[in-house]
């Protein structure tokens, strides 16, 4: 490979599980490129997904909706990219910031999808995300599969942090939970109400796995999503971390558990990162937003999306006040989890 990049920045500045789902792109550059400086810019609430990935040197905060929100401090932030001198812009995610930064920044190669300001990128790929034909890690891929880099590995990779685990194994004590012991943890919130499962379903469904199982249940939500988990905390056996963990505590927290149910969300690609048992549910009927191009990866993951016979998708918005996630019903999902669980019961029963 001719003319081999010094100095590689990885742009995607949306959410949680699209950054984990990106976390390829970095193992597969830093293979092509060994002795190559790489950095990545994303948001200030993704960066414990970046910070301490073994190939990955540096982690550039954008904060797009503080620090840097108006034109002057976005323009200021580009031009100190620009004494930094990069060679290539890795662009995972269009939008016209990412583009007019990169461009700022007089990056001479600018790789990214024809969309948002793409006339600023020096390569581009026809943006066909919407159609849902493959997953989300594939379409990041395909940004290095236009620059000629090699793709030998498709693993994601979420860093567990010494802090984290120490805080994570101190609140589980407390709560009766020994280091060891496992337990069932449950995401109830997402980023749409077109996603969330409802309440009163989680509900049922602790109550199923409360009659057929020992096992403990964790309830998370993020800080200011506490209003979510509610209903379910008041239940026999729930643990109540609602609003407690940050990101690196839940990767901390996933890795000791024996399961993950979830609405679709990023927490999802963390627990499949950590090789932890994962139930996704999945709502909406766009290829765009589906388990194709967003399920969960690894052998012990899983997912329920079910077709409402809707031939449109209105989203938030939904006539049928969200029929596709009702129709998930709560004892379909107890007996995967029980599945799910009873097979690692009889896994470690046998080492």
């Amino acid at each position: 490979m001719n003319n081999l990049p010094k100095k590689i920045l990885i742009i995607r500045t949306d959410r949680l599980g699209d950054v984990i789902l990106s976390t390829p792109v970095i193992t597969n550059l830093r293979r092509a490129f060994p002795d190559a400086h790489i950095s990545f810019m994303c948001r200030p609430y993704t960066k414990d997904v970046l910070e301490k990935n073994p190939y990955l040197d540096e982690v550039i905060i954008y904060d797009k909706y503080g620090e840097h929100k108006n034109i002057f401090a976005t323009v200021k932030f580009a031009f100190s990219l620009r004494k930094r001198k990069f060679d290539w812009a890795v662009i995972l995610h269009p939008t016209n910031r990412a583009h007019i930064i990169s461009f700022l920044a007089a990056i001479p190669t600018r790789a990214g999808w024809d969309r948002k300001a793409s006339w600023l990128l020096t390569k581009k790929l026809a943006h066909k995300k919407q159609e849902g034909k493959k997953h989300e890690l594939e379409y990041t891929l395909d940004i290095l599969r236009a620059l000629k880099v090699p793709i030998v590995d498709k693993t994601t990779y979420f860093p567990i942090k010494e802090e984290a685990e120490e805080k994570v194994k101190n609140l589980l004590i407390k709560e009766g939970l020994k280091e060891g012991k496992k337990f069932i943890v449950i995401h109830p919130c997402a980023s749409c109400l077109s996603k969330k499962w409802p309440q009163g379903y989680f509900s049922e469904l602790i109550k199923l796995l409360n009659e057929k199982t020992s096992l403990k249940t964790v309830i998370i939500t993020a800080k200011g999503e506490e209003q979510f988990g509610k209903q379910l905390v008041n239940q026999a056996g729930v643990i109540d971390f609602r609003g407690k963990l940050t990101i690196s505590e839940v990767g901390s927290l996933l890795r000791r558990a024996a399961l993950f149910i979830s609405n679709d969300s990023g927490p999802v690609h963390i627990a499949a990162s950590l090789n932890t048992a994962v139930i996704s549910i999945f709502g909406r009927k766009d290829p765009g937003l589906s388990p194709q191009r967003w399920k969960p990866r690894g052998k012990n993951s899983f997912y329920f999306h079910k077709d409402a016979g809707c031939t449109k998708c209105f989203a938030h918005r939904c006539p049928k006040k969200f029929l596709c996630l009702k129709k998930v019903y709560p004892e379909e999902v107890a007996e995967k989890a029980l599945l799910l669980i009873n097979k690692q019961y009889k896994k470690n029963k046998k080492h």
